[in-house]
C-alpha cells in the first residue's frame, strides 16, 4: 500500500506543479507521477525536510522541486519545437 500511496501523492504533486506553472508535462498521468517523484527528490536535496510529510514526500520541497522541473522541461520542449519548425 505504501508504493500506491507514493504514486498517488507523486502524481498529485506533479499535477499541481503543472497547474501552477501553466504548462502540461508530457506523458499525462505517468509524466505527472515522474515529475512528482523527481521534483520530490530535487526539492529534498535543495530544501531538505521542510513542512508536512505525506506518502514519503515533504510537501513544500517536493512541490517547489516539481515546479522547477516542469518549468525547465517546458522550456526545453518549447525550444525543441522551435528548432524543428525552422
Amino acid at each position: 500500500m505504501g508504493i500506491i500511496w507514493s504514486l498517488i501523492i507523486g502524481g498529485i504533486i506533479g499535477w499541481l506543479a503543472g497547474l501552477i506553472v501553466g504548462r502540461d508535462i508530457p506523458g499525462g498521468i505517468i509524466g505527472n507521477i515522474i515529475a512528482g517523484f523527481i521534483g520530490g527528490w530535487l526539492g529534498g536535496v535543495i530544501l531538505g525536510e521542510l513542512g508536512p510529510e505525506i506518502g514519503g514526500f515533504y510537501i513544500i520541497p517536493a512541490l517547489i522541486g516539481a515546479i522547477v522541473l516542469v518549468a525547465v522541461v517546458s522550456l526545453i520542449m518549447r525550444s525543441m519545437g522551435r528548432r524543428n519548425r525552422a
